[in-house]
């Protein structure tokens, strides 16, 4: 098959006056005022660095075991990389105690503009709580509300290089960091190596506006790279389409990089849209091959239904069954990871082949 790369979309090229203006909105605080020239100088050296797409300036030979040794890839991945190579190391320990993953999916924060913690929040710290009280186990805790109330704490949107041809994304994700563009600190360059050490996952979120809320949105994207990524970014020369697209044609295996791992998923709303959110949630861990820890392991619950948002939290004190469901949710989590890690627990189709890789 002819491999075609369809292009015609309008440059999203700044001109200087543009990109100096957005530049110097970061400096807007009248505490910059007396540092102006060294910001000129900064916009001198940034404008340049942007107007040379310098996206990854540091870079090193791919090394042996990659199909092109001397590709330069970014140090920056090279890190990512062996952070997840030794997550992996640790994951498969059969000495390791068992970790399990557990995700307040929530923007919410009393740290920020809300003024008030999340319920979600509170419903995580009882899954943790119920986790770590079994010998053996400990509790990896994901807060997702820091992308709202830490500085430069920042997940950045999937490119869906997918889409373009499956190899084209790679495993870890090497869309970030982008230097010419100014996208750095992409926390999921430290977020892919918390997966992949995880033996469970748990994943506690509200419903927002019949969806899941955006900091989860945007790391559902990101881990679309764990499912069927390519682990050698050499073999495309970076995001090389056209080499993309001709690996993908000739055979591609989608590898699973989180495949056996156990999960649960707790999602709680007010008034609308809890079972479709849950059904999401569990649909997409499932796909990525982890297993689900079973009907107890999957909440959808209603807090305070139809009630005023103000009394939420009083709702939430009051409602004991919830809080249980949140337990033995945990609970199941960690009876499935007992099995996982005994090889006890696996999927009744795990030695089928898939007519359609994807």
């Amino acid at each position: 098959m002819a491999v075609t790369v369809r292009k015609g979309m309008p440059s999203a090229e700044l001109d200087r006056e543009t990109f100096a203006q957005r530049f110097r909105a970061r400096f807007h605080d009248p505490q910059f005022a007396n540092r102006q020239d060294d910001i000129e100088r900064l916009l001198d050296a940034a404008w340049e660095i942007y107007k040379q797409h310098r996206k990854a300036p540091r870079t090193q030979p791919a090394g042996q075991g990659y199909a092109d040794p001397s590709y330069e890839l970014s140090v920056e991945w090279l890190a990512t990389r062996d952070a997840v190579h030794a997550a992996e190391a640790r994951q498969t320990d059969a000495n390791a105690p068992s970790r399990v993953l557990v995700i307040n999916g929530s923007s919410r924060s009393d740290q920020t503009c809300p003024g008030e913690m999340s319920k979600t929040y509170r419903l995580a710290r009882i899954a943790e709580d119920t986790i770590a009280d079994h010998p053996g186990f400990e509790v990896d805790f994901l807060d997702l509300s820091h992308l709202t109330s830490e500085r430069d704490r920042i997940i950045y949107p999937c490119k869906a290089c997918v889409s373009t041809a499956m190899p084209l994304c790679h495993w870890p994700c090497s869309c970030y960091p982008n230097h010419s563009l100014g996208q750095v600190n992409d926390w999921m360059n430290e977020l892919y190596p918390r997966w992949v050490a995880a033996h469970g996952v748990m994943i506690l979120c509200p419903v927002n506006w019949y969806q899941v809320p955006s900091p989860l949105k945007l790391m559902i994207d990101r881990l679309v790279c764990a499912d069927g990524g390519n682990p050698d970014p050499s073999s495309t020369h970076g995001k090389d389409p056209e080499r993309a697209k001709a690996i993908e044609l000739a055979g591609w295996d989608y590898p699973r990089h989180l495949a056996g791992r156990v999960f649960s998923v707790v999602v709680h709303g007010d008034s609308e849209g809890v079972d479709e959110v849950r059904r999401l949630l569990h649909d997409w861990l499932a796909n990525m091959r982890l297993v689900p820890a079973g009907k107890l392991a999957q909440v959808g619950s209603y807090i305070g239904y139809e009630k005023p948002y103000a009394t939420s939290h009083d709702d939430l004190d009051a409602d004991d069954a919830v809080q249980e469901e949140v337990r033995n949710a945990a609970r199941a989590i960690v009876a499935g990871v007992a099995l996982m890690r005994r090889n006890m627990l696996e999927r009744p189709d795990a030695g089928l082949i898939e007519p359609r890789q994807k």
